[in-house]
Parts: C-alpha cells; sequence; structure tokens
C-alpha cells in the first residue's frame, strides 16, 4: 500500500470513528488453543498515531514456532496498517510450549472500541 493510499485509509478510518464515536482503547493477544500452548504473552503497545485516531479493531499475524518454543518468524494475514507492527513486534516475544517440529499458528490481538 502507497503512502497516498495509506493517508487516504487512515484518514477515513478516522472518520467512521469520529462519526460513530468509539475510541480504541484497550488491547489483547489470543491464539487457537488447540494447537500449542501459550506460556507467556507479551501485550503490544497501542501506536501513538492509532490512539490518537481512534484506530481498533483485530490484527492477526502468523507465527512460526521453533520446537524450543520461541517465535522465529512472524507475517501479517490481516489488521490496519497502523497497528500491524506493535502486534508483529509483540508476537515476537511470545514464547510457546516445546513441541518435537517447527509449527506455525495465527495470533490474533484486539484493539477494541470503547
Amino acid at each position: 500500500m502507497g503512502p497516498n493510499k495509506l493517508i487516504r485509509f487512515a484518514l477515513a478510518a478516522a472518520l467512521i470513528c469520529a462519526i460513530t464515536g468509539k475510541n480504541a482503547v484497550a488491547q489483547s493477544g489470543s491464539t487457537d488453543e488447540s494447537k500449542r500452548k501459550v506460556k507467556s504473552r507479551v501485550t503490544p503497545t497501542y501506536p501513538d498515531l492509532a490512539r490518537r485516531m481512534s484506530i481498533g479493531g483485530k490484527v492477526k499475524i502468523e507465527v512460526v514456532i521453533t520446537p524450543d518454543g520461541r517465535v522465529k518468524s512472524t507475517r501479517v494475514v490481516g489488521g490496519h496498517p497502523l497497528l500491524v507492527q506493535a502486534c508483529q513486534e509483540a508476537a515476537k516475544e511470545w514464547k510457546f510450549s516445546p513441541a518435537n517440529e517447527e509449527t506455525i499458528q495465527i495470533v490474533e490481538f484486539e484493539f477494541a472500541r470503547k
């Protein structure tokens, strides 16, 4: 997404939030519990620009998990461009239970609106 498209998208999102009166105030992270269990999670830092623009919603990050439970790599599956970097950085700090081989899971973060 080019810079002009990103700006237009962000402005449109801000306008929608202003019209609906909703403010994004909190975030959480989760994963499908049928897969490897999360031993420790890091909550993403709410990006200042996203907070000022009252941007919220879900962000999905695909994580590749090493056999010892560390996150080897991440890939954005979906979410607002102003929120994804903070979620990727947080997901890289998550620790999972050990397994016999490398696995891939989707981690979902939600920036809730009030």
